[in-house]
């Protein structure tokens, strides 16, 4: 049995020079190695060519990350996006169907910025395509000219839902601050899922799957960023971590009964 559990890690399908490569930002990863203290698996944005059964039967947990891509808009019924979105359809159909399949199927579920926005879509969802243009919001994007300690520093307070998950992560905290570098965010909430947090505009910042089977978190921010400094970030990544080695544990003990019965 192995000692850590393995979580797989969602990639984008990007183009580095003339070739088409899947990548994903080192901070997940790193979160996941230090704060969830677990084995981090990339996993290729193929779509249907990667079986969706195959990923779940390999990992422990999977972590959903953030991107530069927005979802395709017809994936949730909205308007055809602005010219020069970035898209990334083949990321869209690996991970629509993915997390859905995990939650059902009682995996541990991280999802982060374009992964919180996946999880509302998948349930149903829709979303503001420029959160910045919408009348009673503010704008939640980053400055990009400034260095990425600034971009990913602490931008605004979130009131945490008293009783969820996120404020139980937080001691009982009903407030943090956090960062904010996302143009998109969630306009109707998905069937099934639960607020966690909302920002002081009103846009929600985090939700939570109602009944889910294991930890299934979505959160808006990213709390990847330095997560070791931050201790709701910490807090969260531990937790994602325990979960996954549960499901580990589990599935161990299962596949010993099941050899020790074959062996009758």
């Amino acid at each position: 049995m192995r000692k850590k559990p393995l979580v797989g890690v969602t990639a984008d399908r990007t183009m580095m020079g003339a070739h088409p490569s899947h990548a994903t930002g080192e901070k997940y990863i790193a979160a996941i190695v230090d704060g969830s203290e677990a084995l981090a698996l990339l996993l290729p944005a193929l779509g249907a060519k990667q079986a969706t059964e195959d990923v779940l039967a390999a990992v422990d947990g999977l972590l959903f990350t953030g991107a530069y891509s927005n979802v395709e808009p017809h994936h949730y019924g909205g308007e055809t996006s602005v010219p020069g979105t970035l898209h990334d359809p083949a990321r869209d159909a690996t991970t629509l169907p993915l997390m859905r399949a995990a939650i059902d199927a009682g995996v541990p579920v991280l999802a982060i910025c374009r992964g919180f926005q996946e999880m509302n879509v998948v349930f149903g969802g829709t979303l503001h395509q420029s959160v910045h243009a919408v009348e009673g919001f503010n704008d939640h994007r980053e400055n990009k000219d400034d260095a990425l300690d600034v971009q990913y520093g602490p931008s605004h307070s979130i009131r945490l839902s008293q009783g969820g998950l996120l404020s139980r992560l937080a001691g009982g905290a009903l407030e943090a601050r956090v960062n904010s570098l996302h143009g998109q965010g969630v306009e109707r909430l998905g069937d099934g899922l639960v607020v966690e947090a909302v920002a002081p505009d009103g846009l929600i910042e985090a939700i939570s799957v109602k009944d889910a089977p294991a930890f299934a978190l979505g959160l808006q921010w990213h709390p990847e960023w330095k997560q070791a400094d931050d201790p709701l970030s910490n807090a969260i990544f531990r937790a994602f971590g325990a979960a996954c080695r549960d499901r580990m544990r589990t599935r161990a003990g299962l596949d010993a009964a099941l050899a020790a019965a074959a062996r009758r």
